[in-house]
């Protein structure tokens, strides 16, 4: 793929990923703080003091990432098509699917993070980031398991090329990208079970209540369950 992004200026093949969608992530964390929540979400159209309630968000995310991964498929379908007629593809088709990505990260984990913030009890709240780590970590194992086991179906017998082979022309990324889009799907689908289980995300399902006084705030608090 042509790497030329401004004029004869290449970007590096591993820093789309880390450029376009860390960037996105940021800016729409910035527009959405600081002008979406304060001046339209929480006082025009949702009148909810964090804008998009944190369960719609994570939603909203998850959907995103089932969008990014089918348009990379379809970029990947594109570039092979391309290829396969001696041209070279722009990369910067590939801008797109990573600006998803980001975005998908933003409504995704921002939100989750924040719904284990609004959930937990204060003394559980460090206990957040350690189940969103835990998360992205079981997901990269997923994802790692996904691999092998498209790379071992798809590769055996009759001299069949991989789908996730060292060979992109001859391989099919765009097939696996798909298939991330579906299973993306019925993960999102899952989500809903999951979320309409759950109930409301305003409800608490802890406060904090003052039992004594004394000038360290934290001895004079117990936790109780609110029903």
């Amino acid at each position: 793929m042509d790497r030329r992004f401004i004029g004869n200026f290449k970007l590096p093949p591993a820093s789309y990923g880390a450029i376009f969608g860390i960037l996105t992530l940021t800016l729409w964390v910035a527009l959405y703080d600081r002008v979406l929540v304060p001046k339209i979400l929480a006082t025009k159209l949702l009148n909810h003091p964090n804008g998009i309630p944190n369960k719609h968000r994570m939603g909203i995310g998850l959907l995103i990432s089932c969008l990014a991964t089918a348009v990379a498929g379809a970029v990947e379908h594109r570039r092979r098509w391309t290829a396969a007629t001696g041209r070279i593809m722009s990369a910067n088709w590939l801008i797109p699917q990573h600006c998803l990505t980001g975005l998908g990260e933003a409504f995704s984990i921002i939100g989750q993070i924040e719904f284990y913030y609004s959930q937990f009890p204060p003394s559980m709240r460090s206990v957040a980031m350690a189940l969103v780590s835990l998360g992205l970590g079981a997901g990269n194992l997923a994802g790692s398991l996904i691999v092998s086991v498209v790379d071992d179906i798809t590769g055996k017998g009759g001299g069949r090329v991989s789908w996730v082979g060292n060979d992109l022309n001859r391989g099919h990324y765009d097939y696996y990208y798909w298939l991330l889009a579906v299973l993306s799907v019925g993960n999102f689908f899952y989500y809903l079970v999951c979320s309409w289980a759950y109930g409301s995300d305003d409800r608490k399902l802890w406060d904090a209540v003052e039992v004594g006084s004394g000038d360290d705030d934290e001895a004079g608090r117990e936790m109780k369950i609110v029903v």
